[in-house]
């Protein structure tokens, strides 16, 4: 969203934009302005709708202002020019980023921001480019709702080649792969094909492997966490500071698409709810009402990033009963402690499967998942009697079914190698 200073001013900028993506010729950007009534331009008579300069990319009729909030949310559009309108009440989860070319004071910069505070999946981190207002305005703007907040340190944008020379040493990636997935990442949108994907994995993959196959677990830690600190505070200075090096935004995408592909370590005795559950449903349900009271305090500092480093949070091994109250929550099932217990049951009765202990023994997990799928819905079926509600749920719901057979496939196959090491360690 840009926000102008008047309805003649969001005009033009719709004007400029318009010249600016065709002369960059740019096809996969779009904007769409919002103003009320008629705007007569002073200098040349002409007067402006927001219908009229806003034609739709598909049809190619002018957008009714009723139907502008449903088309910028659509994939066909990327800017909204505001002046005035949509300033507040304005709900668009997609909306991140806020360029400010108009003076905002009191509870108008708290609604005008506030745009961007709605929260969407995959969402990137909320941006504003001030033109005008000064910091302390928009602070004291806020100050009546909030607690103080001050930045007690800047970021340094020195520190960017610094940490990447610190990755450049760790000699995990090359930096010929580096350029090669750039020379794909970047290429024009008119040359770019369906296998360019795969090529750019092709040139990750030797990374991965370089990566998988380091014994000890803090170099492997620091390597992750230290390119992720680079990624997040390339994102954060790269939008107000124009790098003139290259390489440092070729480490930046080559990074980004990295990270997925690096394991966090090597526990495998941990089941991680977030790898292995998908949300497909969900259920609203009221747990409490009432007010929620702001309290002033004393002001709190808040810094901008200066450093990358290593921090591991404490994880726990989730029991299959904390499993259960998940996909409760989140598939709005009513399993219980009994239904926990049908689980353990059909997991006893697999690792006591000689076709089950060899599929686990001599294939990695993911291969051991496409080995045994169809004979624990054989266990399943024969045990129906026992439980009816959640073998029918299981063998008709598809979504429920791939939410649920990892997690009871990875507690098999984990118990089937302790028990494999305690037989051997008894011999």
């Amino acid at each position: 969203m840009v926000v102008t200073a008047s309805r003649i001013q969001a005009v033009r900028y719709k004007l400029a934009f318009e010249r600016y993506i065709q002369e960059q010729g740019y096809a996969d950007i779009r904007s769409l302005v919002a103003f009320s009534g008629t705007v007569k331009d002073p200098d040349t008579g002409i007067e402006y709708t927001e219908p009229g300069m806003n034609p739709d990319a598909v049809t190619g009729k002018s957008i009714p202002e009723s139907q502008l909030p449903e088309r910028f949310g659509s994939s066909d559009y990327q800017v909204l020019l505001v002046a005035s309108k949509y300033q507040t009440g304005f709900d668009q989860p997609l909306l991140c980023a806020m360029y400010v070319d108009k003076r905002l004071d009191g509870v108008q910069a708290v609604q005008t921001l506030s745009r961007l505070n709605r929260k969407i999946a995959g969402k990137d981190e909320p941006f504003v480019l001030d033109f005008v207002n000064k910091p302390e305005d928009i602070y004291t703007a806020f100050k009546p709702y909030f607690d103080s907040t001050s930045l007690q340190e800047s970021a340094n944008p020195e520190m960017l080649p610094s940490i990447k020379h610190e990755l450049d040493q760790l000699q995990i990636y090359h930096w010929s792969e580096v350029e090669a997935f750039a020379r794909i990442f970047y290429r024009q949108p008119d040359r770019q094909n369906p296998a360019d994907h795969a090529h750019m994995q092709r040139h990750l993959q030797p990374a991965v492997d370089r990566f998988k196959a380091i014994e000890d677990d803090e170099v492997r830690s620091s390597f992750r966490d230290k390119l992720g600190g680079y990624v997040r505070m390339y994102s954060f200075l790269s939008q107000i500071l124009p790098y003139a090096d290259p390489d440092l935004e070729m480490l930046y995408s080559y990074g980004r698409f990295l990270l997925p592909h690096l394991p966090l370590d090597r526990d495998n005795t941990v089941v991680r709810i977030g790898n292995e559950v998908e949300l497909q449903y969900y259920r609203l349900q009221r747990v409490s009402s009432g007010p929620i009271e702001l309290k002033v305090g004393e002001p709190e500092g808040v810094y901008s990033p200066t450093d990358v480093g290593t921090g591991k949070a404490k994880e726990e091994k989730a029991p299959l009963s904390e499993i259960i109250q998940v996909l409760n929550e989140r598939f709005g099932t009513t399993f219980t402690e009994e239904d926990r217990l049908f689980f353990d049951q059909i997991k006893v009765r697999a690792t006591s499967n000689s076709h089950v202990i060899q599929t686990a023994m001599a294939n990695p997990l993911d291969k051991f998942q496409l080995g045994v799928r169809k004979l624990i819905e054989d266990l399943m079926i024969q045990r129906m009697a026992e439980n009816d509600k959640i073998v029918t749920r299981y063998m008709d719901d598809g979504d429920f079914q791939r939410t649920a057979f990892p997690i009871l496939a990875r507690e098999i196959f984990e118990a089937v190698h302790t028990q494999q090491k305690s037989v051997d360690g008894g011999e």
